[in-house]
C-alpha cells in the first residue's frame, strides 16, 4: 500500500507529467497523492482521513482569489484586500501545530515547494520548533 502524501498548492498541479513536483516529496516517489489548494481543503482532508504520510506545503494560497477577481473585473485594491484574507500555507502549519497538540500526534515529514523565501522559512522554523518541543516533552 503506498503512503499518502498531502500536496498543499494552488498552482502546482502535482500530476503534471511535464514537471516532476512529486520530487519535494519527504516520503518517496510512491505515494497516492491528495491535491488540496486552500487552508479550507488542507483542514477538512486532515479532518477526515487523519494525518498523512507526509505532507508539501506551497506558502501563498492566494491565485485562486486573484484570478477569480481578475476575471470579475474587481478593482486592484479589492483584490488586494481578498489576497490578504486569504489564509496561506503558514496558516495550514499553524493549525496543523494545533491539530498535533490537541491530539497528541507528531507533525508528519514535510518539504516545502514554495518559492515565497520569507513564507517557506516561516513555515519551515514554525514546524521544527514544534518538532523539537516534542522531542523535548519525552
Amino acid at each position: 500500500m503506498a503512503k499518502r502524501l498531502l500536496w498543499l498548492d494552488d498552482a502546482r498541479d502535482p500530476f503534471d507529467k511535464e514537471i516532476d513536483w512529486v520530487v519535494f516529496s519527504p516520503i518517496g516517489r510512491n505515494v497516492d497523492i491528495a491535491w488540496v489548494v486552500s487552508y479550507k481543503e488542507f483542514t477538512e482532508y486532515i479532518q477526515t482521513h487523519g494525518l498523512p504520510d507526509g505532507i508539501c506545503f506551497d506558502h501563498d494560497l492566494g491565485d485562486i482569489v486573484e484570478k477569480k477577481s481578475r476575471s470579475k473585473g474587481m478593482s486592484k485594491k479589492i483584490s488586494r484586500q481578498l489576497k490578504q484574507m486569504e489564509k496561506t500555507g503558514y496558516d495550514c502549519a499553524k493549525w496543523l501545530v494545533s491539530f498535533c497538540l490537541d491530539n497528541n500526534k507528531q507533525i508528519p515529514p514535510y518539504n516545502i515547494q514554495s518559492a515565497n523565501p520569507v513564507g517557506k522559512e516561516n513555515i519551515d522554523k514554525l514546524l521544527k520548533s514544534f518538532i523539537k518541543f516534542r522531542e523535548n516533552e519525552d
